[in-house]
């Protein structure tokens, strides 16, 4: 029903009230709960089943985050048009290669493909011929919430339970309920494909969708460089030795969290190494009155943390890190009204430029562009302003970031403009 709650009500008709809407109808499994595949006689059996299915293989894969160190998959779920839905455990099987050379040749079928890639690849895994990621064609096609249950339900019109999507997957055995959850987000995947490949053809986008999937084919995460950075709170420290300690408390629970595979923050939370980078401890009974140093990871390992403080107390002030690393990137764009007020212009400019074309298109702007590509672009834009080689100029420059063709087509004019109403 429609919230009236901030306009005036209309009478209402007794005899004829205004119905509410029906709920959607639940999402259940069409097959009921097929067993884990946990052997690899029984990986033989899904193997043949899933080659000899026609179409695409709607796929996904679950991991522990948030309680394991590694990224690996504890379950991977495949459903064909045929053959039904297999739940793959590659925990206890000693190869996936037979899946693999099943899989050669097939579409994959996933959602956010960039959470999924990576895993499955760790386990010999890979698309070798193409895939259709479900969450990037509805950024493409405009959806304002692009999660799987939220698409399920605005395109097919049914509802899907989320509630063990925060499970702690590595658990053995699997209950069942995490099984039927995991099993339902392949149920629909290639029906779901299929009504918003229509879309796309139907908006003019497949071409744009295409050119996208093929660039996920490669895709692999970023490396992070001194990834210690990232501790929260880190932002709020001075000094360099207080910087040091971070890195060094950093490094030591890294290395404990990854022979346990365990989540780091289950060690030490960052917050008390934030602390103890502040109040510089020495001896286990100061370091374990420091804020955040409770808990059986941070007096098992006391003597660890004492090490790494004292090994950063000792250090000369050169091999201590500095604040801001240097990058042959752009400064951060709020410094540029002082640094290069041009730049500036020319930023804010395409800044609204990018705006404009996210809403002509129906698309999310970092979906258009990369920002990072844009801030680039307009810190360094190509030294000719001459209209017509510019933009030959701006797209060469923007494929060099990674930009594929569709993305040059919509963007390199407008970006061309906020170069030159940039001035010089």
């Amino acid at each position: 029903m429609a919230d009236t709650s901030d306009t005036e009500s209309a009478p209402v008709d007794a005899e004829d009230p205004t119905p509410e809407e029906a709920p959607r109808p639940l999402l259940t499994l069409r097959d009921g709960l097929p067993d884990v595949v946990d052997t690899d006689e029984g990986l033989l059996a899904a193997c043949e089943a899933l080659a000899a299915a026609a179409g695409p293989i709607g796929i996904d894969a679950e991991r522990a985050s948030g309680y394991r160190y590694s990224n690996r998959a504890y379950l991977i779920q495949l459903r064909g048009a045929t053959g039904g839905t297999w739940l793959v455990d590659p925990i206890p099987l000693t190869t996936l290669a037979p899946l693999q050379e099943a899989l050669a040749g097939s579409e994959w079928i996933l959602h956010a493909a960039t959470q999924d890639l990576p895993c499955l690849r760790e386990v010999g895994l890979t698309p070798t011929s193409s895939l259709f990621d479900t969450e990037l064609a509805g950024r493409l096609l405009g959806y304002p919430r692009v999660g799987l249950a939220t698409l399920v339900e605005t395109v097919l019109g049914q509802r899907m339970r989320k509630e063990h999507s925060a499970a702690d997957w590595s658990t053995r055995p699997l209950p069942t309920p995490w099984l039927e959850y995991a099993a339902l987000d392949v149920e629909v995947l290639i029906e779901l494909r299929d009504h918003m490949a229509e879309a796309l053809r139907e908006a003019g986008k497949e071409e744009w969708a295409a050119q996208e999937f093929t660039h996920l084919l490669d895709f692999e995460p970023a490396v992070r460089i001194d990834a210690w950075r990232r501790t929260s709170g880190v932002h709020r420290l001075r000094g360099r030795r207080a910087l040091g300690a971070v890195r060094a408390l950093w490094e030591a629970r890294d290395a404990i969290a990854r022979e346990r595979d365990v989540t780091p923050g289950r060690i030490l939370p960052d917050s008390a190494i934030v602390a103890a980078a502040t109040a510089m401890p020495s001896g286990r009974r100061a370091l374990l009155a420091t804020d955040g140093f409770h808990g059986r990871g941070a007096s098992r390992y006391a003597a660890t943390w004492v090490e790494a403080i004292e090994t950063v107390r000792e250090m000369d002030e050169s091999e201590l890190p500095v604040k801001n690393l240097r990058s042959d990137g752009p400064p951060h764009p709020r410094t540029w009204i002082d640094r290069d007020p041009v730049a500036d212009r020319r930023f804010k400019a395409a800044r609204e430029a990018m705006a404009n074309l996210g809403e002509l298109h129906h698309v999310p702007v970092e979906n258009l562009l990369s920002p990072e590509a844009v801030r680039r672009l307009m810190w360094k834009p190509p030294a000719t302003r001459e209209p017509a080689e510019l933009v030959a100029a701006v797209r060469t420059q923007l494929s060099g970031y990674g930009a594929r063709d569709w993305q040059l087509d919509v963007v390199a004019g407008a970006l061309t403009g906020a170069i030159l109403a940039g001035g010089d």
